[in-house]
Order: C-alpha cells, then structure tokens, then sequence
C-alpha cells in the first residue's frame, strides 16, 4: 500500500513538472536560471512598479515604419507561421523611444527603417532553439534573449524614392559568415549601408549583435524581464 501511495504522488509530481504551464510554455522550456513571466497580470503589476516597463505598438510612435514581420508568415528559416498576425510588433518604452529617433534621422534622409521582428514571446525562442541550436544565431532558452525581453529588433534601410531596401549583402536571417557585421569581403556600397544602420542605431543607444548585421539590442537589456505573452494580450 504504502509503494503505491509513493508511485502515485511521483506519478502526479512529474506530470505537474512536465505538463504545468500558463500560457502554453511547459516547466521544461522554463530553466530556472530565468523569471519567465507568463501571466499579464503580473507583467501589469511589473508597469505600476515601473511605467518604463511598458510594451509600445510601434506604430503609436513611427506610424510611417514599415513592416514585413517575417515570423507571421512561413517566409522564414523556421518555415513555420509562429506568429497568428503581422500587423503589430512591440518594443519596451525606452527603446521605442530611441527607435524614433533612428526612424526621424533615417526620414530626414529620405530613409525609412522596415522591421522584421521585435518583441518576441519566449515560447517561440524554444522553438526556434530545438532547430538551430546555435546560440549565435539563436538564444539559448537558459539565457532567455534580449527579443524575449522587448529590447531587441531585427531590421534594415528602405529608400523612400524608389521603396527599395538597401543593399545589405544578405537577405535576413543568413546564417553565415557573410552576415556578420565584422565580415568585409564585400562590395563598398554594402559596407556603407550597413555602416549607416549601424552608427545610427549605436547613436541612440543600441548594440550590434556581432553575427547578424540585421539585429540590435538596447544597450540596458538585461533590465527588463523575458516575457511569453500573446501580442492580443499586450493590445489591451
């Protein structure tokens, strides 16, 4: 009797363990190095701690970016939709704040900035980890990332005469040498455009990711938690 008792609570223990989640996200995608925060609740408490903790649209503040946000559809390394919409991306008070400005110098030179991916819920990081598993293309869910967070953004130049992107070299989400931001065997023009993304987004407090010249971070990431919240959720 007493054995029984003891199978059945392990049985219970490992299937609250395995299977227990909030928000689609199982205890074994949530290391415990990490605070995942899964609950809108507890990420609106978080904001009347901390207003600067806000997740911003960011259009409500660039309403002329432009979007082709790549995880909403299969156009991606994943070759999975893990976005149900494209038509909304969020960033962290501050760092949409400093995005605006890169976004206003960018249109003063007849610029615009178009953005591939931003806020990104920390499930779709464990998926994208589970293929790649390659932490400099994609963060490791231990760490959680810096997109997880709201203070990442994956994005290019378009030029607003012609509704062309600049000429980066490599299409988004290259995973190869050709990508990284220190690789130089590359035509003049193509170091100059991303010379140009670089030293203005570096000019309003972001970080390239050596790896992919395509994607930077606010310069005080680590402030912020990793959120797995649906965007319907972040509209309220």
């Amino acid at each position: 009797m007493f054995n029984k008792v003891i199978n059945r609570f392990y049985i219970q223990l490992t299937t609250v363990l395995i299977f227990s989640t909030t928000s689609g996200t199982s205890y074994s995608q949530q290391p415990a190095s990490i605070n995942v925060v899964n609950k809108y609740k507890i990420y609106k408490q978080q904001l009347r701690m901390d207003p600067l903790k806000k997740m911003v649209e960011l259009r409500t503040t660039m309403p002329a970016i432009q979007y082709e946000l790549r995880y909403a559809s299969l156009n991606n390394f994943m070759h999975q939709q893990l976005y149900k919409k494209g038509d909304a991306t969020y960033l962290r008070l501050p760092v949409v704040n400093a995005l605006a400005k890169v976004q206003q110098e960018l249109n003063e030179k007849g610029l615009t900035l178009k953005i591939w991916d931003a806020y990104r819920p920390y499930r779709v990081t464990v998926k994208m980890w589970e293929l790649i598993k390659d932490d400099r293309y994609v963060a490791d869910p231990k760490k959680g990332s810096a997109h997880n967070r709201g203070t990442a953004v994956d994005l290019t130049i378009v030029d607003l005469k012609n509704g062309k992107e600049l000429n980066m070299g490599t299409s988004f989400d290259n995973f190869s040498d050709t990508a990284h931001q220190g690789f130089t065997q590359l035509p003049e023009e193509i170091l100059q455009n991303r010379l140009l993304l670089k030293t203005t987004m570096e000019k309003y407090g972001f970080i390239a990711l050596s790896t992919e010249w395509w994607h930077y971070y606010w310069n005080k990431a680590n402030d912020y938690e990793v959120l797995d919240i649906d965007f319907k959720k972040l509209k309220k």
